[in-house]
């Protein structure tokens, strides 16, 4: 689209769309919204999104119609360039349920008229993947389209499809039978500190790195999230072999962090406790069950190990796309 056409729609739009920056006075509206969004995460609140404010600078913007709250946009801004938030794992426009097409386009146009008076240059916007709207959401891709944003990278997330179970493979279906013969329980723990030695000493020994949060910034989200930040566990006579932080939401359960313990690995307690999230606890309560991605330099390599255990489990690709404007 040209400068000049654009700039004529932007002057069209400007009447309908009023943006405003995010000051903590707007907390409880920004709460509210994303508690009725469609698309929404429970990281998009401020008690979440803020824990890790001395790292982002925030500019989050909300959008008005007629003086009525249509959508959120979360993000932080560095070296002239907004970003979808870059502390949390995607976040593109967060819609109320009357979102329609054009009054996305007329979102975008303001946006970008936005960026203009405040010398913002360029748009990074990481799209909500579908499998967390509760309802179709997806304007904000034919936006994207209509304003010849850039794909530029693309994960690929493993997601299990909770209404339509493929079966388990062989490996992992002979991992879960040993490990029922082991003897081991299964429980929703609040050992936070016993699973993050196991998670920091698998990590540091596969690819020297730490858990992106630390164990204290873990336990200060579950305090604030009881409801949707939970750790279950698999244990042998007090022994903790495996477990999983999980984020749950209306619809999607994510495994945020899977970890086992060398014996665990020897005895498949992950595996039962996969089984056991999968096709008990989490049955008949939600829609997806994802384990994340499965990639690494900026989407372009796939860890064709850690994807393939998670497709045992019958899970299959959801992608994560990154937009740039």
């Amino acid at each position: 689209m040209n400068l000049e056409k654009m700039a004529l729609l932007t002057q069209n739009f400007n009447q309908l769309i009023e943006i405003q920056a995010y000051t903590p006075e707007l907390k409880k509206l920004w709460d509210d919204f994303v508690f009725e969004a469609k698309n929404s995460h429970f990281f998009f609140k401020r008690d979440y999104m803020e824990y890790h404010s001395d790292r982002f600078q925030d500019h989050s913007l909300l959008f008005f119609k007629n003086d009525r709250l249509i959508a959120l946009f979360a993000a932080n801004i560095q070296d002239k360039v907004l970003y979808s938030h870059q502390g949390l794992s995607f976040g593109g426009f967060i819609s109320s349920k009357k979102m329609t097409a054009q009054m996305m386009l007329d979102c975008f146009a303001a946006l970008r008229d936005y960026a203009k008076e405040n010398a913002i240059e360029k748009i990074i916007y990481k799209a909500i993947p579908y499998i967390y709207h509760r309802e179709p959401a997806s304007e904000d891709l034919y936006a994207l389209f209509i304003n010849e944003a850039k794909l530029y990278r693309r994960d690929s997330s493993a997601t299990i499809d909770m209404s339509s179970k493929l079966k388990f493979q062989e490996r992992r279906r002979r991992m879960i039978k040993k490990a029922k013969a082991e003897n081991i329980s299964l429980q929703k723990s609040d050992d936070l500190a016993g699973f993050w030695q196991i998670l920091k000493t698998n990590l540091k020994t596969k690819f020297d790195v730490n858990p992106v949060h630390s164990l204290e910034e873990i336990q200060l989200l579950q305090s604030r999230f009881p409801e949707n930040i939970k750790l279950f566990t698999a244990s042998k006579s007090d022994e903790l072999l495996a477990g999983t932080l999980v984020y749950e939401n209306p619809n999607v359960v994510h495994t945020q962090y899977l970890a086992a313990s060398v014996t665990g690995k020897e005895l498949g307690a992950l595996d039962l406790l996969i089984d056991y999230l999968v096709n008990d606890y989490y049955d008949d309560k939600i829609r997806y069950f994802d384990f994340g991605i499965s990639n690494e330099q900026g989407g372009k390599y796939l860890n064709q190990g850690l994807m393939e255990q998670k497709e045992g489990f019958g899970a299959r690709v959801v992608c994560h796309d990154f937009y740039e404007l």
